[in-house]
């Protein structure tokens, strides 16, 4: 099951109480629960937390936002951490949570993190099945299995010294690669061994959906 597998819609009261607590935090952007859908997951490496997918549809282009919070206690204020496409406010909350990492969990966190997060060219896509390519057209039956027997899961290679080694599959603009991914404890995410296996992918650009 990939991150995204796990998200549930909430109910129209539940998403008052969350826009209740997030709006405030959000830059002059101010959603009416009547007309929001918010997708909810608990991510295992934070506990007590949820991630929110919150979409206004009504809006052209929709609003939408990505946000951590962790809800209001007896003892503590909400915590709120709005991402915006940089590894800030990721590595912050890693250092706040803290961020809770294991042998069961860290494929999940690489890949809740780097789909939402965006360097200065672009995003590494991880890409674990040819369904889930952001085709411009199907492509011919030939090059989508080539591709897809290619593809593989985030997958955990080796854990030592506090430090997880994973393999995945990627995107990065219309090329294919393999990489090795290196995940600390406290959540530092780093790439290397990039190893090209196609280029021009006849895919959709991730910045400008064309």
């Amino acid at each position: 099951m990939t991150f995204q597998d796990a998200f549930h819609k909430l109910e129209l009261d539940e998403i008052a109480l969350v826009l209740e607590d997030i709006n405030p935090v959000l830059d002059g952007v101010d959603f009416d629960p009547v007309q929001t859908s918010i997708l909810a997951l608990e991510p295992s490496f934070y506990p007590g937390y949820k991630f929110l997918d919150i979409e206004d549809r009504v809006n052209t282009p929709p609003l939408r936002r990505f946000v951590l919070y962790k809800k209001a206690d007896s003892k503590n204020a909400a915590v709120i951490k709005v991402l915006n496409w940089t590894n800030e406010p990721i590595y912050m909350l890693n250092l706040e949570a803290p961020i809770q990492l294991n042998s069961s969990n860290v494929a999940e966190y690489t890949s809740f993190f780097f789909t939402y997060v965006r360097g200065k060219h672009g995003r590494f896509i991880i890409s674990e099945n040819v369904d889930d390519m952001a085709w411009k057209e199907d492509p011919p039956p030939q090059a989508r299995k080539a591709i897809a027997k290619m593809l593989m899961p985030v997958t955990l290679i080796s854990e030592k010294g506090g430090e997880f080694f994973l393999e995945a599959t990627m995107m990065f603009r219309d090329c294919l690669f393999k990489a090795s991914i290196t995940v600390k404890q406290n959540g530092l995410v780093s790439l290397s061994d990039e190893e090209l296996l196609v280029e021009d992918i006849p895919v959709l650009d991730d910045i400008f959906g064309q």
